[in-house]
């Protein structure tokens, strides 16, 4: 057990009670989507914690917030730590803000030690990893990658036809005194605390989940085309309803996909209809897939029967399928994970390994450097709702956790990324 706290548990929850009321909902969740002014206003509270602390913030051109406490070495590669700030319109009020938190809260706690650390310290907050404004998410952490090019980022439009770019470029102009940094820089090692965003913590009574891997995610945008046509006058027969090719796709790909085997989840989770009047047969359907399992011979076969069943039921219609995301499983680091075990231990956190059954920015970084997540339970395994909750004292115990791990990374001389297993 660690003879004193790691961290100041009362500073972290009372900043993450804080930056909760930057896009507070009337039901206690929060509205602060990618890039909208409740993001900015975020990044000014959270930049003037880091400066408190001495950290220099700084951004890039996919709009990344990053923290530095600055490294004896300032060219070796930094340790990178975080999350997002950005929320679904009507998420909560840990998911994506208590890493981000917990991220500040860890390296703050060591810079009030007064030791430097060997390298760089970056606290970040990815920007839009919810994708709930900007389709697909995850886009700072897939640009900093290199995964998305930026160019096809700053294409992207929300439901009003802003586009990332025009949203980028506002963020910036808030901003005109910030240092950019380049895209994708050289990364020691990544680390994410995150609440589990699914119950098998809270039913395990485990406080800790060291997470050995994402699942594998695909996402589609299908676009069924039919014709308009009065509902009073045109026969069945001679109909090419959108909305009723819509329902044959749908329900075939939910007898089918939807019950592969235990571990898969289809979701259909975005409906439009045009020209949605009520007398009129609807000509054009828009929709979203959502699918995930953790075997990728699993989801990439599927992957392919969606397409399939799309094109044998859409007729009389017409159909175009669209693959938007591909992320297959990840694992992560080992020696990382045994870190994150091993602390919990030391501070008596009953802990236990974990899937996560949800994507998080640490897949991507995972590709371009050791990485590993910690997660803390949530109640009920709610998320993504208004009634998300994390207990103040599991918070506090993961970034205590996140705090341990960093310390031993940030003053070992030996670039962790460098170092082969039993070093």
């Amino acid at each position: 057990m660690a003879t004193q706290p790691l961290i100041n548990a009362g500073r972290l929850w009372n900043r993450l009670m804080a930056l909760a009321e930057i896009g507070a909902t009337p039901a206690g969740g929060v509205n602060r989507q990618a890039l909208s002014d409740g993001e900015i206003a975020a990044w000014r509270r959270v930049i003037g914690w880091g400066l408190d602390a001495g950290l220099t913030p700084s951004t890039d051109a996919a709009g990344n917030l990053f923290l530095t406490l600055a490294g004896r070495d300032r060219a070796a590669p930094p340790l990178l730590l975080g999350s997002h700030l950005d929320s679904q319109p009507t998420g909560g009020k840990f998911d994506g803000a208590a890493g981000v938190m917990a991220a500040l809260e860890a390296t703050v706690s060591l810079a009030e030690q007064g030791d430097r650390p060997a390298r760089d310290l970056i606290v970040v907050a990815w920007m839009n990893e919810e994708g709930s404004r900007f389709a697909p998410g995850m886009m700072g952490s897939e640009a900093f990658a290199g995964e998305r090019d930026m160019a096809a980022i700053r294409v992207a439009r929300d439901a009003d036809g802003i586009s990332v770019g025009e949203a980028l470029d506002r963020l910036h102009a808030a901003f005109p005194d910030l240092p950019h940094r380049s895209l994708g820089f050289a990364v020691d090692a990544y680390l994410e605390l995150h609440i589990e965003q699914g119950p098998l913590l809270e039913a395990a009574v485990r406080t800790i989940g060291v997470v050995t891997g994402i699942q594998g995610k695909k996402t589609f945008q299908v676009v069924v085309e039919g014709a308009e046509g009065h509902a009073g006058t045109l026969a069945q027969q001679e109909r090419r309803d959108a909305l009723a090719a819509f329902a044959r796709i749908a329900t075939a790909l939910h007898e089918e996909i939807g019950s592969i085997d235990p571990d898969i989840k289809f979701t259909i989770g975005r409906l439009s209809v045009q020209p949605n009047a009520p007398s009129v047969v609807p000509s054009r359907i828009i929709f979203s897939i959502d699918l995930r399992h953790p075997d990728n011979s699993v989801l990439d076969a599927a992957g392919v029967r969606i397409t399939a069943l799309c094109g044998e039921h859409a007729p009389p219609c017409s159909v175009a399928v669209t693959p938007l995301v591909d992320a297959p499983s990840n694992a992560f680091d080992p020696r990382l994970r045994e870190l994150i075990a091993q602390a919990a231990r030391e501070q008596e956190f009953p802990a236990t390994d974990i899937l996560s059954a949800a994507g998080h920015d640490a897949r991507h970084l995972a590709k371009v450097c050791p990485s590993a997540m910690v997660f803390i339970p949530c109640r009920d395994g709610a998320s993504h709702v208004e009634h998300e909750w994390a207990e103040p004292d599991h918070v506090a115990a993961g970034a205590s956790v996140l705090a341990q791990v960093l310390r031993e990374l940030a003053f070992a001389l030996t670039p962790f990324a460098g170092k082969t297993r039993g070093n």
